[in-house]
């Protein structure tokens, strides 16, 4: 019973076909406190720097209004005309700062995980509608955790806002006696002075709840070693896995061969279809077939014994017996010695006459 329990238990890490699993059903790490905090910092952003800019092209069309009021046709067609002008307006004026904040939420998603597209949420799932499954999520534990999450944010924020406005608090009471000319420079100084504040709280909550939220993900992408059986068998019995396996083995074992060629005595050939690589040191029992193949392969070898300076025999009934008989990284078998001895004694006796 114990070892049953063991095998519920999700405490391994989860493998990486697990992790993208998740993320191809759009299961991410999301906070969305991380999402409103990047909005919250680009309309700050857009209120230092474009709230003249807009507030000043909404201006100047409705002065003209105003001040030519007794101008405007009010027929279907002026009142039309009225209508796209004042629309263009605003559009030129909150555009680009709509645009931003468009622009902000994609990055702000962007920086907690990669484009997902994912059809999975949209697929019609009993839970969404059962009173019991509803229930759990509103009176449940995670239900508990957001509420208590969503109170210390207000409390936090209302501390940050209340310690600003505080020290400003005879200001705020001479608004109401002030210039129009004075009023927009005071409100917009108190209100920037909000904004920032509120900005640097949250991206310390929008961290926190960051962590938080990718360590209860982890958590539930865990696997139970039942999980970690399964997925195994999955993948070692998938054909195309196999064959992928073996495709990468023999081209790492070729890579490995071919590297091999440079250190080689002699390469025994056919002219155009065997080539056996052999090397021999003195003490070696035996020489040993350091690379071989056919075709292509054994171009290849000859190609790299040329630029390496080792030396080519050409033996057609030995270089035949060798690729038949001797395995890479294998010594060659007895019945060879004599005829490979004759070969490498004549490539030692005329490096010899070189010298």
């Amino acid at each position: 019973m114990a070892e049953g329990e063991d095998k519920d238990q999700k405490t391994h890490d989860p493998t990486q076909k697990k992790l993208d699993d998740a993320l191809k059903k759009g299961d991410v790490a999301k906070s969305q406190d991380l999402v409103t905090w990047f909005l919250l910092f680009i309309s700050t952003l857009v209120v230092a720097t474009m709230a003249a800019g807009s507030a000043g092209g909404l201006a100047v069309p409705l002065k003209n209004l105003i001040a030519n009021a007794d101008l405007v046709t009010v027929d279907r067609a002026g009142g039309m005309r009225l209508m796209i002008s004042l629309i263009l307006a605003v559009v030129v004026a909150v555009g680009l700062p709509f645009l931003g904040l468009f622009v902000a939420g994609i990055a702000a998603n962007l920086v907690q995980h990669r484009l997902v597209f994912s059809a999975e949420s949209l697929k019609p799932k009993f839970s969404k509608i059962s009173p019991m499954a509803g229930a759990k999520r509103i009176f449940g534990p995670d239900a508990l955790v957001n509420f208590l999450k969503g109170l210390a944010k207000i409390t936090l924020v209302g501390v940050v806002i209340f310690t600003v406005l505080w020290p400003q608090r005879s200001t705020i009471d001479s608004i109401v006696r002030m210039d129009v000319e004075m009023l927009l420079p005071h409100t917009f100084s108190i209100v920037m002075s909000v904004l920032m504040a509120v900005v640097a709280i949250m991206a310390i909550i929008a961290l926190a709840d960051y962590v938080y939220q990718y360590q209860r993900w982890y958590t539930r992408q865990k696997m139970s070693i039942q999980e970690l059986k399964e997925e195994f068998k999955q993948s070692d019995g998938n054909p195309e896995v196999k064959g992928k396996i073996k495709q990468l083995r023999r081209e790492r074992s070729r890579k490995r061969m071919m590297a091999n060629v440079p250190t080689a005595t002699v390469v025994v050939t056919n002219p155009t279809h065997f080539a056996v690589a052999l090397k021999y040191e003195p003490g070696m029992v035996a020489p040993v077939c350091v690379a071989k193949g056919m075709d292509l392969i054994a171009l290849k070898i000859r190609e790299l014994a040329t630029a390496s300076d080792v030396p080519i025999v050409e033996n057609v009934p030995l270089a035949r017996a060798l690729h038949a008989s001797v395995e890479v990284d294998q010594p060659i078998q007895e019945e060879h010695f004599r005829a490979v001895a004759e070969v490498i004694g004549y490539v030692m006796r005329l490096k010899g006459t070189m010298r």
